[in-house]
């Protein structure tokens, strides 16, 4: 019975951590930075470089040369978690997630 209890407040202490440290900004189990406070913190013309402060680097990079830009799509994954950010010539032009869908 000890043992349960143990096991029991140990669990309840995880699940307190994960929703009580807002400031991490980091997945406590995954230790990745795909979270929604960080994704919503990407705005609009930020470089490559600030993008990646707050999500660190990509799980893939697709780039495309266009005639008159360069269009590069930066792919971040965890589970079945996911962000895509739209670079045109190095700058966010567009974002998109399902972070708030789960």
């Amino acid at each position: 019975m000890k043992v349960l209890e143990r096991v029991g407040a140990l669990l309840f202490g995880m699940m307190m951590l994960t929703t009580t440290i807002p400031g991490c900004n980091r997945n406590l189990f995954s230790g990745s930075k795909l979270t929604l406070s960080n994704y919503n913190q990407v705005t609009t013309g930020m470089t490559k470089e600030q993008v990646e402060q707050i999500l660190g680097p990509p799980t893939s990079i697709e780039t495309k040369d266009m005639l008159i830009f360069k269009k590069t799509t930066w792919r971040y994954e965890d589970g079945n978690r996911f962000a895509m950010i739209t670079f045109r010539n190095d700058e966010v032009e567009g974002k998109e997630t399902n972070l708030g869908t789960q």
